[in-house]
């Protein structure tokens, strides 16, 4: 939020109790304490009338340190509020706390954070405290931007991948993926100078990245309070690590959910017949399959949710899923949060308070989406188990995964939630607690093979994979406003990720469709699926079977590095497809820019062809790398354009890397510029497996 009218005057009608003067600093029982002024004191008469903002830093564990500002201590702390495990004490000194290498400090003045004698940003303090405005009370925090400072993350962002500029508001809303606006907000944000910044609010964070005041970082809740913790590390990859120790590492995703996922698509008409008609479709073309998913319509319209199949449709819904495990395959169908009024079950929830209300006592109801329809209120723990209740039905019928969609939108104004939270607070927190619901299902039936599809997303979510990114739209541009989206929801932890093959909206053209999909299948997971249009291959035409073949199959031989790179996400909070910063760093200028290319895991490189002449320019970092789909090396730092037919593009193994791959029912280790030591790092299990070595 904005509070300034440029930088020396203060927007019409609000004021500022700010940081002005610092009247005492002090260590006591592990914090780390300010006290500001907002006005000059030259004598005693001077502490009447004079508010004054309060700072207690601490330590959460070792390069994390918590900062709790706030105006007035009185004010109740917002619930609900994320909790962020301490596990390490501060040492503090006569004006500085430190956690590891971490530390905060007071020093001429100003409030300064340093990660081994290295600043990393100051409060800009008489920027800083509590702004009264006509839209009420807010805390902003003011952290200075070095030259040539760059920010990323924010959650999946569509815009711009380097942050700077941006205005960005922490708001679920159901946006698609061509705004600003985004499903997945999470209020942490990273810096080239390898440090991130996390407000511990579920709230409606606003930050402006030099947008406000060119030369900082401002963030800002409603009320009299702000938390945030600070971290730090040697490499970007630390940070993020640290982050997801705090909130939350993925959970490991069933090695079946790496395959292709081919869905029913959203308004289209299908049957059994269909649905059986494209397995064997895709079996005869050679185009492994693991998971068919059936979207909305696998009920009757009008009555979302109830759970139930639409028997004109599937007259044997039970008998379905027998045929489709017969060949092989998982299951997913689609469900949502919310109850339209003709469903049967609206009745039951609304009679037994299973929704969320209006503070009239009334359901609250409205008619967009689905008519009439009603919020499961998870904050009760009654509606919880009910509403679970409804999917271990379709668990024991046979399906396997729910592709957890919509949880956005949440309404805020004259709702009162069971448990009494802020309606403001649940808005984006909803998100979290539906997944929940629904993950611990399926954890408690499926164990290890508990899996949700998701659109949503908040601070936590990363822990209930996996998440995709929404309603795109069919054009190249959409595609590269896809990747972006990824690569910003990466530095926010989250290790798995998808996006509708082809696009969302509207029906791809046929070369967008062949370029999308060795994209989709060279990400963590992969999902053929539309709107009014099916996205089997054969629609577009041949040769879009024949690509769909060769990536798929190129992917399955991929699965055991894939599992790999699963295993490090599950245990460091490292992403699967992550930027080629959080890989390289910052040293080499040119990377920090880089939002059209990515790195699979650490050691394979990929750079999406985006026009439909095939022409693809793309960076390689130092060093040597070797192209995996022709065999030829190329040595950076440097660009290539080169074009691309279909089955091809810019895919290459970084030098001293050892890719495990699938072949022949082995796992055959490829060793780019082998070595003795290289082939040292060969797990002894497999010590009997082919090594194919790349010179």
């Amino acid at each position: 939020m904005r509070f300034r009218n440029g930088f020396w005057h203060l927007d019409d009608n609000v004021t500022l109790f700010s940081n002005k003067e610092y009247f005492e600093t002090g260590a006591k029982n592990g914090k780390f304490s300010l006290f500001a002024c907002s006005n000059p004191v030259t004598c005693r008469n001077d502490t009447l009338n004079n508010p004054v903002i309060t700072t207690e830093i601490t330590a959460v564990q070792p390069d994390i340190l918590r900062v709790d500002v706030y105006h007035h201590k009185g004010c109740v702390n917002e619930k609900p509020f994320p909790e962020i495990p301490v596990i390490s004490e501060g040492l503090t000194g006569e004006n500085s706390i430190s956690s590891g290498n971490l530390k905060a400090e007071f020093i001429n003045g100003e409030l300064v954070f340093t990660f081994k004698g290295k600043e990393l940003t100051k409060r800009f303090s008489r920027l800083s405290g509590c702004m009264n405005t006509p839209a009420g009370t807010f805390m902003a925090e003011y952290l200075t931007t070095d030259i040539g400072e760059n920010y990323y993350g924010l959650g999946e962002r569509f815009t711009s991948f380097v942050k700077n500029g941006q205005k960005v508001e922490m708001w679920n809303l159901d946006s698609g993926c061509s705004s600003e606006m985004s499903h997945k907000n999470v209020p942490f944000f990273v810096s080239s100078k390898n440090y991130g910044v996390f407000v511990l609010s579920y709230g409606r964070v606003s930050f402006e990245m030099g947008s406000e005041v060119a030369q900082c970082a401002q963030f800002s809740v409603r009320g009299e309070r702000l938390s945030y913790v600070i971290i730090a590390g040697d490499t970007l990859k630390d940070v993020v690590s640290l982050y997801t120790s705090i909130t939350g590492r993925p959970s490991l995703p069933p090695k079946w959910s790496f395959g292709l996922w081919l869905s029913t698509s959203f308004t289209t008409d299908y049957s059994e017949k269909t649905v059986l008609s494209f397995v064997d479709r895709m079996k005869s073309e050679n185009i492994p399959l693991s998971v068919i998913h059936f979207d909305c319509f696998w009920m009757k319209g009008f009555q979302w949710v109830d759970f139930e199949w639409d028997k004109d449709m599937f007259p044997d819904p039970q008998g379905m899923l027998e045929k489709l495990h017969d060949r092989g395959l998982h299951v997913s169908v689609w469900i949502n949060p919310y109850v339209a009024q003709k469903s049967h079950l609206f009745d039951e929830g609304a009679r037994k308070g299973y929704f969320l209300r209006k503070d009239d006592g009334n359901v609250w109801q409205c008619d967009v989406w689905q008519a009439g329809m009603a919020i499961v209120d998870f904050t009760n723990p009654e509606a919880v188990k009910w509403y679970q209740s409804k999917l271990r039905k379709l668990v024991d019928m046979g399906v396997d995964c729910f592709k957890t969609d919509f949880g956005e939108n949440i309404p805020t104004e004259n709702v009162v939630w069971a448990d009494g939270s802020d309606p403001l607070l649940m808005h984006n927190k909803y998100t979290y607690i539906y997944n929940k619901t629904v993950f611990s299902l399926l954890e408690e039936m499926k164990g290890d093979e508990a899996i949700v599809f998701t659109r949503s997303g908040t601070i936590g979510s990363q822990t209930m994979p996996v998440h995709w990114a929404g309603d795109n739209v069919a054009t190249y541009s959409s595609m590269a406003e896809t990747l972006r989206g990824g690569l910003s929801l990466s530095l926010s932890g989250f290790g798995f990720w998808s996006h509708d093959i082809g696009g969302f909206e509207d029906t791809t053209a046929p070369d967008l469709f062949k370029r999308w999909v060795a994209f989709g299948l060279l990400s963590s997971h992969s999902r053929l699926h539309g709107s009014s249009s099916y996205r089997v291959p054969w629609a577009f035409d041949e040769e879009a079977c024949r690509v769909t073949e060769f990536f798929t199959n190129l992917k399955m031989s991929l699965l055991p590095y894939l599992w790999k790179c699963a295993e490090e996400s599950h245990s460091t909070g490292i992403p699967v497809l992550r930027p080629l910063i959080l890989e390289f760093g910052f040293d080499d200028e040119m990377i920090r820019y880089l939002d059209r290319e990515y790195m699979l895991g650490p050691d394979i490189l990929i750079a999406p062809v985006m026009r439909e002449d095939g022409l693809c320019s793309f960076y390689l970092p130092r060093g040597k790398w070797v192209s995996m789909i022709d065999g030829s090396f190329e040595e950076g730092p440097k660009w290539i354009t080169r074009t691309y037919d279909f089955f091809s593009l810019p895919m290459y193994a970084r030098e001293n890397s050892v890719i495990p791959m699938e072949e022949g029912g082995k796992t055959v280790f490829h060793i780019f510029n082998p070595s003795a030591e290289l082939r040292n790092r060969i797990p002894s299990e497999y010590k009997e497996a082919v090594v194919s070595a790349s010179e």
